[in-house]
C-alpha cells in the first residue's frame, strides 16, 4: 500500500535524480520489465507507437531526452496516492510543461508500468 508519505518522498527523490541527469540512479527506482507509455516517446520513437518496454530500451529513450533537453529540471507540484500507484504532477522548469505520471509498483516497491501525460 502505498502512504502519503512514502509517495511524497519518493517523488523527491524521483525528481533529484531527474534533475541529477543519473539515468543509473532515476532507473533504480523501475522493475527490469518496466513498460512506459507516453506521447513522448511516440514524438522520439515513432515505431515505438508510445510505448516502450524493457529497462534497457526505456534508459535509451530517455538518454534520447536528456540530450535534446539538457537542462531538464523537474519540479514537484503534487503528490496523489492510490493503492500500489501513484501519480506525480510535476512541472518541467526549462520548457514550462506540465507532466503527471501515473505510476505503478511491483511487490519489490520497484515501479513495473508508467502512464504519462502532458499539459
Amino acid at each position: 500500500m502505498i502512504t502519503e508519505a512514502f509517495a511524497k518522498t519518493f517523488a523527491q527523490q524521483w525528481a533529484d535524480s531527474w534533475n541529477a541527469h543519473n539515468l543509473d540512479l532515476v532507473l533504480s527506482h523501475y522493475a527490469d520489465d518496466f513498460t512506459i507509455e507516453t506521447p513522448m516517446a511516440a514524438k522520439l520513437l515513432e515505431s515505438s507507437n508510445g510505448t516502450v518496454k524493457g529497462k534497457e530500451s526505456v534508459r535509451a529513450y530517455w538518454a534520447i531526452g536528456l540530450e535534446r533537453i539538457p537542462n531538464l529540471h523537474f519540479e514537484v507540484l503534487d503528490v496523489l496516492t492510490g493503492i500500489n500507484s501513484m501519480t506525480i504532477y510535476y512541472i518541467n522548469t526549462a520548457t514550462g510543461r506540465k507532466s503527471a505520471e501515473n505510476l505503478f509498483f511491483n511487490e519489490e516497491g520497484k515501479i513495473h508500468l508508467a502512464f504519462v501525460m502532458y499539459s
